[in-house]
């Protein structure tokens, strides 16, 4: 038993019998997956959503309903993948796009709509800066992926996607409103600081995760999936930052 912290990346997710009606196992020594697969599969979707991020930015705000695509298509693409086991390249590829038009009108909105210019860029290079000093610090074997880190990990997790939730409910019903998420105080600020820091260790437990699945000689064609494991942290993780940034610019103002 090895689960990561992501919901897309399952105990099953590399196991043989997970996948019966395939024939990836039979030639094994020429069809393994491995790290340098995943990297490659994981630049190339992070190159769509960029693309198709960059590309909507600057086709607001009349182009402004397709966040919503982006939302719902990527929620719907993201449950099959994960409830189906698929890995189908173009599958994927379209969750990476339809998630772009989410970053960027999101982006378009802290930077235009509220005026904070740059901020887009400036999440961005904070995203990567994490994903690397997470690689090394794992690389360096200075956090190790272990069962009272997975629990504690987990139940965090729990409690900030049980507060999303909540948040979601107010806002679609209009009753109510949950603060630590949205506003920009210092709770508020440190509210996205754990998260992000969650969002973190969520990135080792995907590395630590993957690297098992290698070790159990997991086909290649689960290259797609294990990338689209890590593009869920990193997506969320951008979301994250672009939200803390917006927090912390919007209180110094005050």
């Amino acid at each position: 038993m090895y689960r990561s912290g992501n919901p897309s990346l399952s105990d099953s997710t590399f196991h043989k019998s997970s996948y019966k009606d395939t024939s990836w196992w039979d030639n094994y020594d020429s069809n393994m997956m491995t790290m340098e697969g995943v990297s490659e599969k994981t630049g190339l979707l992070l190159l769509i959503t960029t693309t198709t991020a960059l590309a909507t930015a600057f086709s607001m705000p009349e182009f402004a309903p397709l966040i919503y695509l982006g939302f719902f298509g990527s929620l719907v693409i993201a449950l099959i993948v994960i409830f189906s086991g698929s890995t189908n390249p173009a599958l994927i590829c379209t969750y990476a796009a339809l998630e772009g038009l989410v970053i960027g009108g999101l982006t378009w909105i802290y930077e235009v709509a509220l005026d904070i210019p740059g901020i887009g860029i400036f999440a961005a290079l904070l995203t990567f800066t994490v994903l690397f000093t997470m690689i090394a610090i794992y690389r360096a074997g200075l956090i190790r992926w272990d069962r009272n880190l997975a629990i504690a990990v987990y139940s965090c997790l729990s409690a900030i996607m049980l507060i999303y939730i909540i948040s979601l409910l107010g806002w679609v019903t209009g009753l109510f409103d949950v603060p630590i998420i949205h506003d920009a105080n210092p709770m508020g600020i440190a509210f996205s600081l754990f998260v992000i820091g969650i969002g973190a260790l969520c990135l080792v437990a995907d590395f630590d995760f993957i690297e098992k699945g290698v070790q159990r000689g997991a086909p290649k064609q689960l290259e797609w999936r294990a990338a689209f494991g890590l593009m869920v942290t990193l997506i969320w993780l951008y979301l994250e930052i672009l939200r803390l940034l917006a927090k912390i610019i919007i209180y110094t103002r005050r």
